[in-house]
C-alpha cells in the first residue's frame, strides 16, 4: 500500500511492476539481469478521488501517456528492491505535487518609501555614469 496523504492511499493491486533490463554501462551483469523496474499506474482506474485525478490528467509530464497511465521507468540502483522503492518514491512525489494548490497571487504595488528608494539609486547610477565621460578642458 502506497501512502499519499494521511486519507488518501493506493492498493498495491492498483500498481503494475515489470523487471526489465537496465540500460547504460554495467558490465556483464547488466546483461544477465533485470534490475531496472517499470512501474505503471492507471490514473482513471484508480481509487484516488476524481479531483486527484483531473488534476493529474492536467498534468504536462512526460511520464503520463494520453491514455492516462503513468509509466515510471527507474534504473538507478542496482537491485531491483531499491529501484521499486525509486519508483515507488517517485510516483509519490508525482501524485502529492498534483494535490497542492497553487495560492491566488494578489496584484501589490510598491511601497512610497521603496518607490523613493528605487528612483534615488537609478539617479545615483546616472550620476555616476556621467562622471567617466570626457574630462572637459577649461584652458
Amino acid at each position: 500500500m502506497l501512502i499519499i496523504t494521511p486519507h488518501i492511499t493506493i492498493s498495491d493491486d492498483e500498481l503494475e511492476f515489470n523487471a526489465i533490463r537496465a540500460q547504460g554501462a554495467g558490465g556483464q551483469n547488466v546483461n544477465k539481469v533485470s534490475s531496472a523496474i517499470h512501474l505503471r499506474f492507471d490514473i482513471r482506474a484508480s481509487s484516488l478521488p476524481e479531483y486527484y485525478q483531473q488534476r493529474l490528467l492536467a498534468l504536462r509530464d512526460t511520464r503520463i501517456n494520453k491514455d492516462g497511465i503513468i509509466v515510471i521507468k527507474a534504473q538507478q540502483f542496482r537491485t531491483q528492491e531499491k529501484n521499486r522503492t525509486d519508483a515507488l518514491q517517485r510516483l509519490q512525489t508525482l501524485i502529492r505535487s498534483a494535490t497542492v494548490v497553487q495560492k491566488t497571487r494578489r496584484a501589490t504595488q510598491p511601497s512610497r518609501n521603496a518607490r523613493k528608494k528605487r528612483t534615488d539609486s537609478k539617479t545615483k547610477r546616472g550620476h555616476t555614469k556621467t562622471l567617466r565621460g570626457k574630462v572637459k578642458d577649461f584652458s
